[in-house]
């Protein structure tokens, strides 16, 4: 835990459930968080938590389907704190249906947010973490992907895709930018209810979350795990499941 004292760290989606408890574990461990999501009303309130607790909190309206949105969260956070220690690409959204229902909307709208939006935040950050020579990426994907299921192939078609980039990354880079891959499973937050669009589905969703998911403190804590490392340690993939998920 030592060595998060005084660590920057950049995390989207973080206006509720895992990015939200992302910063709030973090910003307890003396890690100086900056906070990206649309809701900023949401944001304000973590901030001011987080700050009346005795921590370092700021944070930017931010759409990750935007690559300027992330250049200016980047932005401030060097700005604000003079360096970036790491970026937490967790924004993203789950819109599950049949491939032949053709909901061609949704399918883009997560093209947009999971894949476009992870990306343009390594963009952002690649620049000051070689001007630095050292930095952080660590990916929130899914453990959807791993399994294959029925209604959520493009969901995880576009979480497979940052488990590609990521490794292809890890591969290019020298060990100066280290990257971490980071897949949950079913987690108390209302993620799985909202992939849904019908109150049958929304019922079903909300019956497993409450029958097997696991805190978002769990996903915080690998987070402080990965980045508390020594600079030549680097954690790759981490699978964090219930452990009654099949």
């Amino acid at each position: 835990m030592k060595n998060l004292k005084e660590k920057v760290v950049v995390i989207t989606g973080a206006s509720a459930g895992i990015g939200k408890a992302i910063a709030i574990r973090l910003a307890e461990n003396g890690v100086k968080v900056i906070l990206g999501a649309r809701n900023t009303e949401l944001l304000e309130k973590i901030v001011e938590e987080i700050k009346n607790n005795g921590g370092n909190a700021a944070f930017v309206k931010t759409d990750v389907s935007n690559k300027n949105d992330l250049i200016q969260l980047v932005n401030v956070a060097v700005e604000q704190f003079g360096k970036m220690d790491a970026i937490v690409n967790n924004a993203g959204v789950a819109r599950l249906s049949r491939i032949d229902e053709l909901d061609i909307d949704a399918w883009d709208e997560m093209i947009n947010s999971n894949i476009k939006g992870t990306l343009y935040g390594i963009a952002a950050a690649i620049p000051v973490f070689k001007q630095q020579q050292s930095g952080h990426i660590i990916n929130i994907i899914s453990t959807s992907g791993i399994k294959i299921v029925p209604t959520q192939g493009v969901y995880a078609g576009t979480k497979n895709a940052i488990r590609t980039i990521s490794e292809a990354f890890r591969q290019e880079s020298d060990g100066s930018i280290r990257i971490t891959s980071i897949s949950p499973g079913y987690i108390k937050t209302d993620f799985a209810v909202k992939s849904v669009n019908t109150k049958e589905k929304k019922d079903a969703a909300s019956k497993a979350v409450e029958a097997i998911a696991i805190s978002p403190e769990t996903i915080a804590n690998a987070v402080i795990y990965a980045i508390s490392q020594p600079k030549d340690v680097e954690i790759g993939d981490i699978v964090i499941r219930p452990s009654k998920q099949n």
